[in-house]
């Protein structure tokens, strides 16, 4: 649904775009002045004010609905308070904070204990060099 909804907002912002771009610039702010369009200058302002105002609001209906459905089902959590475990996939021990050093002997220390247990290997192993 949220698909659909987004491609709904991106076909009414590019149509508005085209609807802005085509509205006759008041006071000739970019030199463009009046000229001969495809449609008189009366209609023009008439039709496009309404449809920019139409796909303006289209456009702010359709942001509140993706904004609101964004945030249905999500559940508050918190980053505080939440133990150690449960921070952790798979259940793997979490590394304790080094009683002397830096994070560098923690980090030796835990290299050392996966070497000290190989695990066996799970497939065809390369051939060693002498």
């Amino acid at each position: 649904m949220q698909t659909v909804v987004i491609v709904i907002h991106l076909m009414i912002v590019a149509v508005m775009i085209g609807a802005v771009l085509l509205q006759k610039s008041e006071g000739g702010g970019l030199g463009m002045g009046g000229g001969a369009g495809f449609m008189s200058s009366r209609g023009t302002a008439n039709l496009l004010s309404r449809t920019t105002a139409v796909l303006a609001a289209g456009f702010f209906l359709t942001s509140l609905f993706l904004s609101w459905y964004a945030g249905y089902n999500r559940a508050p959590t918190s980053i505080i308070g939440q133990p150690a475990s449960q921070t952790q996939p798979g259940g793997a021990n979490p590394i304790t904070a080094p009683t002397s050093g830096g994070i560098l002997d923690t980090l030796k220390k835990a290299d050392e204990q996966q070497q000290q247990a190989p695990a066996a290997p799970s497939g065809p192993q390369v051939p060693r060099s002498q």
